[in-house]
This record gives C-alpha cells, structure tokens and sequence, in this order.
C-alpha cells in the first residue's frame, strides 16, 4: 500500500462521509499518521442526490475530492480501496490494494440501501445512495419517456410513464416532489407529443404517515404539499414484491411501473473480520459503548450509520442521519487524541438539531428544537442549512446559482443521458440463464 512507516501511532480510517471526514479534520496536523481509505476519491453530500437524480444538479456539485480536503495536510494519506476484512488479533486491515497495520481504527463505512430481504426488489428496484445509482435513475426516467414516444400499447406506455417510489421518509418526500415539478412544468415541454397527464407518482408508505420521526404537524403538511403537487399517496400499504413489471402490495392495489424506486430503509454497511457478536443482525451495525468503542475492542471504533450506541433516549441507536455521524466523529478524533495523552475520555451525547425535509419549491417543512415551521420560510431555511453544509467554495457557488437558475426559469438543464441505463427486467434474466447474453 505504500504508506511509510513512521514512529507516530497510526489511525486508519475506513470511509470518507459524513463521519469519517469529522473524524479525520479532527486528527489533523496531530503527532499522528492518519490513513483514510475509501472506495471512492471524493466525499457525497447525500442529501443532494434526489436533485441529481431528478436533473436539478449535476454530480460534481455534491461530491468533494478527497485528496483535496487535505492535500496541505502532513502525515495524512488517501488510498482508493475497499476494506474487505479487518484483523483484529494482528491489528491489519485487508484491503483490495493490499494490508495495512493499525494502531487505532475508525470504521465509517456508512449505511447501505436495506430491501429486508427480498432478493426480487433487490434486483429490479432502483436505489440511491450514490452518484453513481443517483445517474441511473436520471438516465432511467428520461429514457422511459424516450420509450414512451415509441411505443404503440397504451398498457406499455402508461406503464413506462408510472413511477412508485417505496418509502415515505426525507428521500422518498424529496423525491417523489421532485418528480411533480418535473411533471409539471418540465417534461410538457420537453414531449409535447406525450400526453404527460398519464404520468403517475405514486409514494407508498408503510405505515400511517409520511416523514415518521418528525413531528405530526410536518407529516401532515408534507403530505398536503405533496397531494396539491399531484402525487399518489399509498399509507399502510406495504409492497412485497417487484418483478420488473409488477408492484405487489400486501393489500388489493398493484402497480404496473417501470420504475420502482427504493427508498423504505438502510442498514449498516458493516466490514467483515469482528466477533459476530458485536454486530446488530437486523440493523447490521456495530454496537458500541458512549465512547463509541466496538464492544469487545479497546482500539476499534464505530461512528455514523454503521454504529449503533443504544441509550435511554435512543434504545436502537442514534438516526442514521448526518447530524450524528458528524458530531460523533468530531468527539472520537478528539478521544483519540486524549487516550494517547493519556487523558480521560468524554462520552457522546447527541444534540439533536432537528430535521427538515423539501417538497418542492417554495415548499418544505422543518423541525428545530424549539421551533416547527412549514411553507415558504421553512423552504429558505432548508436551503440555507444545505448550502452552508457543502463542502467547497466552488460547490456553494454552483449550487447556489443552480437554484436560482431553477427557481427563475423553473426548469432543470442537467436532464442528460450522459450514460444510458440498461434497466433489469425478468426477461432478460430469463435470456441470461438460457445463455443468450
């Protein structure tokens, strides 16, 4: 791996997301040798991507080069890998460029998109925790309308024309607005000889309301944007199976779509190598202690999405949302600096600073500690919070002037195939197991 050997303890970091960067600007310009290892060169400013995938943004205005955030930074080092075991006993990490040895080791791997099993949606469902999928569903949305001009069945069409979103949080709210404003005042212009009335969006949650976990006032107003906006709205129904055609649900409503859009859950993206019982099975997280220590492991830590410290307040470990991801890294590279100085170590406590979710323009709702708000302000306050968040000078700037471009002109110019997406259907898996692929 070529990192030089160097008489200050080492601290290896895996991921470079929310919590992984904290953890890291912590460390820096320390009597340390910090290793940051990620499969990507650049950091994702994820609650961005529904904007990329719907052609409000272009990807490089969410992602940051890795290498760049600290290319001033002494004794720091990025290697573009994957971690694919972790060796306690010998204190190495196995990686797909090779084996590292540690001192002390901060697993931010993230979360990954969680289809509760179901091999069948995991193959023909879209999902979006990266630049990379968030492409595929631009790409799949304009080529389903590119699709829907050819074709002569009307069943085809209006099947081509219905999207179902899975998921009624902040990705599936976001998103599912996202594509009525596109209905609304993109795609008639852009096909004027598709009648876009026939186009469906419809937002199927499984439980009661939408955005569970904020408050009752946000989830009904949410909903009431969202319905003014044209979207379909499915509470209480659950959906159990896609084949690449069909939407079924465990209730009498089914879908005929070609675009099913996965946003009903994640999970840990835990790293293989520890005692299976520090690991949560469902959740597929590691249990840590209030120092964010993996249980049974005096120099492995856990932090953000992959970590899951059960307290009193929060009995299945913190939302696996930026805002602990950060603080929890932030605290843990200055943990770590106090246990090699041999100081004592100060427990997380989250401070919750609330949630906010978008639903078009001039339409969010947002939940602060003291305060709940929704509309117009709420809409200024979520894009004020976003834009402050990015990470880069140029990023703000594009962002920024993407925004105002959109919201003057309401329109989206990023909406490009760049690279087509060949979209799984149960056809071509037949054609692949008779060998004619």
């Amino acid at each position: 791996m070529n990192i030089p050997q160097t008489s200050f303890p080492r601290v290896v970091i895996i991921g470079g997301g929310f919590a992984g960067l904290a953890a890291a600007r912590a460390l820096e310009n320390q009597e340390l040798q910090v290793v940051l290892i990620d499969k990507h060169n650049y950091h994702t400013f994820q609650p961005l991507l529904y904007q990329v995938a719907t052609g409000g943004l272009e990807p490089d205005s969410i992602a940051f080069p890795l290498r760049k955030r600290f290319n001033d930074i002494e004794n720091f080092y990025f290697r573009l890998a994957k971690v694919t075991n972790i060796n306690a006993e010998r204190n190495i990490v196995e990686t797909t460029i090779g084996n590292l040895e540690y001192d002390e080791l901060i697993i931010a791997t993230g979360s990954t998109t969680n289809f509760f099993g179901n091999t069948n949606i995991q193959k023909y469902a879209m999902e979006m925790k990266s630049v990379p999928q968030a492409l595929n569903i631009r790409s799949l949305v304009l080529e389903n309308f590119e699709d829907a001009l050819l074709v002569t069945d009307l069943e085809e069409r209006l099947a081509l024309m219905n999207f179902v979103i899975v998921g009624g949080g902040p990705t599936g709210v976001e998103l599912a607005g996202a594509l009525a404003e596109m209905k609304k005042a993109i795609l008639p212009k852009d096909y004027p000889d598709l009648d876009i009335r026939q186009m469906k969006i419809n937002l199927i949650q499984s439980s009661g309301e939408l955005l569970k976990g904020m408050s009752e006032a946000s989830s009904r107003k949410s909903e009431e944007f969202l319905r003014k906006l044209g979207v379909d709205i499915w509470k209480d129904l659950r959906v159990v199976d896609y084949d690449g055609e069909t939407v079924r649900t465990d209730g009498e409503d089914h879908f005929k779509a070609q675009t099913v859009i996965w946003a009903a859950g994640v999970k840990g993206d835990a790293v293989k190598g520890l005692n299976q019982g520090c690991v949560i099975e469902r959740a597929n997280r590691f249990k840590v202690d209030e120092y964010n220590k993996v249980v049974g492991y005096d120099n492995i830590y856990a932090i953000g999405d992959v970590a899951c410290m059960q307290t009193k307040d929060y009995e299945r470990g913190h939302p696996m949302m930026a805002q602990p991801a950060i603080q929890q890294g932030r605290l843990l590279g200055k943990n770590i600096l106090a246990k090699l100085k041999g100081k004592k170590l100060k427990p997380f406590k989250y401070k919750d600073k609330g949630a906010m979710a978008t639903i078009g323009r001039n339409k969010a709702v947002v939940d602060l500690p003291k305060w709940k708000f929704q509309g117009v302000f709420a809409w200024f306050v979520w894009m004020f919070v976003h834009l402050f968040s990015l990470i880069g000078f140029r990023n703000k700037v594009i962002v920024f002037m993407n925004w105002v471009y959109n919201y003057i002109r309401f329109d989206r110019e990023t909406r490009l195939i760049i690279r087509p997406y060949k979209k799984k259907n149960k056809y071509s898996f037949k054609e692949q197991e008779n060998g004619n692929y």
